[in-house]
This record gives C-alpha cells, structure tokens and sequence, in this order.
C-alpha cells in the first residue's frame, strides 16, 4: 500500500468513526427536533436559539479557548509519548476549565438582568439566564475532558461519550418539554449539559490517568502558553458570537421571533446535517495537522488529502439537499418552517467555500500564528455581519442564504491569500478539479430546480444531478484508494 493510500485511508476511519457518531447525533437531533418544532413551533425554536447563541457568546468571553488550545500541545506529548508532559498538561488542563468555568458562571448570575433586556427588549427572561448560569460552568468541565480524548487519539471512546450522551439527554429531556412546552426549554438546557459532563467523565475516567497535583502558581506558569494561545482564540469566538447574536437580534427587530426562528433551523440544518462531514473530520484533522506542521510538505498534502475527502463527501450530500430540500424541512420540523427553503437551497452552496477555509483555518492555527488568526476572523465575522444585515433588510430570508455564500466566498479568497503569504501555501491541481466539478454541478441544480418544472420532470432531473455529483466522487476516490481491492477484500470476508 502506498503512503498515500495510507494517509487518505487513516482519514477514512477516522471519519467513519467520527461520521457513524454524527449520523447517529443527526438521527436522535432529528427526533428531537421534529417533537419540539411540534409542541413549542418557530417561536419556541427563536427562544431556543436567542438563549442559546446568548450562553455561546458568554462561553466564548470566557472559556479562553482552551479546549482548542489545549490540543496542539497534549497531541505533541502524545506523539512523542511523554507521559509526564502529558499528565502535565492534563493536570494543568482540568485546574484551569473549573478556574474559566466558574467565571462564565459568575458573569452570567451578575448580568443576566442585562442579557435579558439586550436578548428580548424586557427582564422577562433574567431567571431563565440565572439557571442557565450553571450550564457554562458544566459545558467548560466537559469540554476539558473531551479536549484530553481527542488530543490522545482515543477517538472511539470521545465517539461513544457523544453518542451516549446524546441518547441520555433525548430521552431526559423529552418530558420537559412534552409537559411544560415553551417553559421546558430551560431545565431541559441544563438536563443536557448534566447528562453530557456525567457521561464524558465516565470515558476520560479509562485513561486511569493520575494527575500530579498542582497549586495556583504552577497552574499558572505552566499554563501561560495554552492560555495565551486560548486567549486569542476565545476573542476570535467572541466575535463571531457577538457576529450571530447581532444578526439574530437584528432579525428580531426587523421581522419577530418568528423570522429568528425560521433563521435558526434553516442554518441549523445547514450547519448540523450538512456540516457533519467537517465536525466528523475536524476531531482528527487539527491534531494530525500538528504534528506535521513544521514539514513543509508533509502539512501542504495533509491539507489537500483532507479537503479531497471532504468534497468528495460533500458534492453528494449537497446534491440531495438542494433537490429534497423541502421534503426534508418536512421530516425535521413541520410545514410551518418551509419558508425557509429558499434561503437553505442559496445557502447550503456557502459550505463548499467554507471547507476549503475551513482547512485553511487550521493551518493558521496550527502554525500558532494565533493574532493572525485573530485578525482574520474579525475582518470575516465584520464583512459578514453587514452582508448578512444589508441582504435580509433588502431580501429577507432569501437575502440571508445569498449573503452566506458571498461572505464564504470572500473568506476563501482571503484565507487563501494569508496561506500562499505567509507560509506558501498552494492548494493541488487534483483538489481544485474536484472542487470546481462539485460546484458546477450543484450551481445547475439549483438554478435548473428554481424553474417551474413538472414534478416528474423536477425529481427526474434532480436525480440526475445527483447521480453525476456521485459518479464525480466515486471516480475520484477509486483514484486514491482503489475501490475494487477493497470490495474484494470486503466479498472475500
């Protein structure tokens, strides 16, 4: 086997992995999703989504970013197997989420009479930001111990804890709201964010990890650097929380909790369903990443393997999207969401723009340039923001799905710019054929769709625009792996 094969069949199984875990998540979200787009409708899902990107804004001000930045350096001990650095690192690791947990705990108690009248224009809400106080505090302990799961690899037991958890919660939390509606929105937040930090402990507890113990000095010296690194990365999460908040209030002013609510699933679906292959990829790509990064072209094939795959998975998926789109709005909430269809179909073509940044983004990161990064990711969230406001005051909901494709746009063209830049970095001819076939395709679905067509005539051509994307990825990945070696392996088994 070829080192190549090799390196794109390690992405496989990690994706596999990571990817069985989302379809699962996806499965239980759809369930979720549907009952309570039925019990609590768009209103209930627009006040699900204002507490929500309230509590990510706060987590982002004060989480530090260390489960990010606490990654790259316990993947290196890791990979050089030095245990005591890496029970170092952990050690230091868990003093600081219960330090930075605390402080999102005690901001939001203090201000949640604030964050009640900027969320919804009243103090209505200031005990629905006090209970929810503790969830940042929960949240920080969670993302600790999945920051040590990934960053030692131990992929299938950070699957199993996503995938455990996600079922213990669904099922908690069905009663609240079929018993208090719109009023079971808050206790089931903190149900989940209870069942996910019980069910994440139980998987972190098998790394029989014993942590040296540490006082406040050593936590903080030894700490610095994971903190520094975290700090620009939690401005830059700031940012584009603060970016989604004020899109979603805006909308909220201009068109009520009706035209959030619909803003909120639409992306979400956008985001969730679509978004699974790079959330199942991005577990392993950021680690691998790093520990190549140094080799000039050892991280430049990292980053063309890993966006090769993504699209091969992605053409197909955003194919189906665009053709079944209402038909899927249908399945995952009901009929009074489908006037948000218009907006995903414009939308869901942001996503191939968005991978590629995507992967560009890690290398920023894994560079440790991090006020590089910084800077990028406000000017983005800064040019987004007016897009996103200017298109929905001018075309609604429509607006807002053209406006995701031109900002991804605009962030690819700069995100590119900062890599060939500042570390020469040039994406294959094989990832840009790839990249440039997948959107063709899926620009003449989407515009051949738009036409008043017969329903046998719409389905009868939306297939065939599937079929192609799918043909485009199959020939492609028979070209890195060898399909038929592995079907014969799999026929002789």
């Amino acid at each position: 086997m070829s080192e190549n094969q090799s390196s794109y069949k390690q992405i496989f199984k990690a994706t596999s992995i990571f990817g069985g875990v989302q379809v699962f998540n996806i499965f239980l979200s759809i369930i979720r999703a549907k009952f309570i787009a039925v019990i609590v409708g768009p209103v209930g899902i627009g006040l699900f989504g204002l507490l929500s990107s309230t509590i990510s804004l706060l987590t982002s001000v004060t989480s530090f970013g260390l489960s990010t930045s606490s990654i790259k350096d316990i993947a290196y001990a890791n990979e050089q197997k030095d245990q005591t650095k890496l029970l170092e690192i952990s050690s230091v690791l868990n003093r600081l989420v219960w330090y930075t947990g605390g402080l999102g705990m005690f901001l939001t108690l203090v201000l949640s009479p604030l964050l009640s009248k900027l969320t919804f224009d009243s103090y209505d809400y200031t005990w629905s930001f006090i209970l929810l106080s503790v969830t940042l505090f929960l949240g920080q302990l969670t993302l600790g111990k999945d920051a040590v799961l990934q960053g030692t690899r131990q992929l299938k037991w950070l699957a199993s804890a996503n995938m455990a958890s996600a079922v213990i919660s669904l099922l908690v939390t069905f009663p609240l709201y079929y018993i208090y509606g719109i009023k079971g929105i808050v206790p089931a937040m903190i149900v989940m964010s209870c069942m996910t930090l019980i069910v994440t402990q139980f998987f972190y507890s098998k790394l029989k990890f014993v942590l040296p113990s540490l006082n406040f000095r050593e936590v903080w010296e030894k700490g610095n650097g994971m903190l520094k690194l975290g700090l620009f990365l939690s401005l830059s999460g700031i940012v584009t929380t603060a970016s989604s908040y004020g899109v979603r209030i805006f909308i909220t002013r201009l068109g009520g909790l009706e035209q959030v609510g619909l803003y909120s699933a639409g992306f979400g679906i956008i985001n969730t369903y679509v978004g699974i292959v790079l959330n199942a990829m991005a577990t392993d790509y950021y680690p691998r990443l790093a520990g190549v990064i140094n080799d000039s072209k050892k991280y430049i094939k990292t980053v063309n393997q890993q966006g090769t795959i993504a699209l091969i998975i992605l053409g197909p998926i955003i194919c189906i999207f665009i053709v079944f789109s209402d038909e899927i709005v249908r399945v995952l909430y009901s009929k009074a969401f489908l006037g948000m269809t218009v907006m995903m179909k414009y939308g869901i073509m942001g996503i191939f723009f968005r991978a590629a940044s995507w992967l560009l983004g890690f290398v920023v990161l894994a560079k440790g340039s991090t006020k590089l990064f910084f800077w990028s990711e406000v000017t983005a969230n800064i040019y987004q923001t007016i897009l996103n406001c200017i298109f929905y005051y001018y075309w609604g909901l429509e607006g807002l799905g053209i406006s995701f494709v031109i900002g991804y746009i605009i962030y690819l063209v700069q995100m590119n710019y900062t890599c060939r830049h500042f570390y020469s970095f040039r994406f294959e001819t094989s990832f840009i054929k790839i990249f440039v076939l997948q959107i063709c395709v899926a620009i003449l679905a989407l515009f051949v769709l738009k036409l008043k067509l017969n329903v046998l005539i719409y389905y009868f051509l939306g297939f065939i625009f599937i079929a192609v994307s799918t043909i485009i990825s199959l020939q492609r990945l028979h070209k890195i792996i060898d399909l038929k070696e592995i079907l014969h392996k799999i026929t002789n088994k």
